[in-house]
């Protein structure tokens, strides 16, 4: 590998907006979040924080709030509605 060509890895946080989770892990956007980001206290060292929008913590799939779509409900209606021509 040649030097000094690859960004830099280490660890960082994502943060949930919505629900407060946060995931350490490891991220190329360290360096980036370094600069003047916020940073969070997890086991005893402070790391970048990156806030996100949607985790599996508050997306609908996986917490099992989401909306189940009435197919039948529409084919019949479309039926009434149209029928045979």
């Amino acid at each position: 590998m040649k030097n000094q060509i690859h960004p830099a890895y280490g660890r960082v946080v994502f943060r949930d907006r919505s629900t407060g989770t946060m995931t350490v892990t490891r991220s190329t956007l360290v360096d980036r979040l370094r600069e003047g980001s916020a940073t969070v206290e997890v086991d005893g060292e402070a790391l970048p924080v990156l806030d996100v929008d949607v985790t599996s913590a508050s997306h609908p799939f996986w917490t099992g709030r989401g909306r189940v779509v009435d197919s039948e409900g529409q084919v019949e209606a479309f039926r009434r509605r149209y029928g045979k021509r």
